[in-house]
């Protein structure tokens, strides 16, 4: 049933506890490649957003990827569980424009990004992002690189590169 609301390749799993909300209601809005298992939440807003996972992917349970720009995940990625991948503040700043965002989702029932700050995120082909991760807004995570358990990325991590603790600092290297 979840997959009327994606585009998804063969051997795609949806398992019992994946959850898709396509505000758009735009199969092409999320994209999933071949041998794609989701335990977690994809999500797009409303008025724009975009996913799109390559093949050979897993994202763990009570992950969330969630978009009002574009999240591009490439092939073989390993997403544990309990991750955030957010390309938006989702909120304003303003507690103006707040209040406003809050009618709009709680009263119109209409989840859309309006003028909310959003950028990309781009993931390369065999990264790994450990248990607790969130990544960022306008974060591009190099091929093979690891993101170590309960890091906050906020700036881009090299290819190869291992980074983990609060601010994601460097402590390692990962090897093809």
């Amino acid at each position: 049933m979840l997959k009327r609301h994606v585009t998804a390749g063969a051997n795609v799993r949806l398992r019992q506890f994946c959850r898709i909300i396509n505000n758009q209601r735009d199969p092409a809005a999320i994209v999933l490649g071949n041998n794609v298992v989701v335990d977690g939440e994809l999500l797009v807003f409303a008025d724009r957003g975009k996913i799109v996972i390559g093949s050979d992917v897993f994202i763990g349970e009570g992950s969330r990827i969630w978009s009002g720009s574009e999240i591009s995940i490439g092939d073989r990625v390993l997403i544990s569980h309990g991750v955030n991948i957010l390309d938006s503040s989702f909120h304003d700043l303003s507690a103006h424009r707040r209040r406003l965002q809050f009618q709009r989702i709680f009263v119109d029932k209409v989840n859309e990004v309006g003028s909310i700050t959003t950028k990309a995120i781009r993931i390369d082909d065999d990264a790994w992002i450990g248990f607790g991760a969130s990544i960022l807004k306008g974060v591009h995570i190099g091929m093979g690189a690891v993101v170590a358990a309960g890091a906050m990325v906020t700036k881009d991590v090299a290819p190869f590169t291992v980074v983990g603790g609060p601010t994601a600092q460097v402590i390692g290297t990962s090897f093809e």
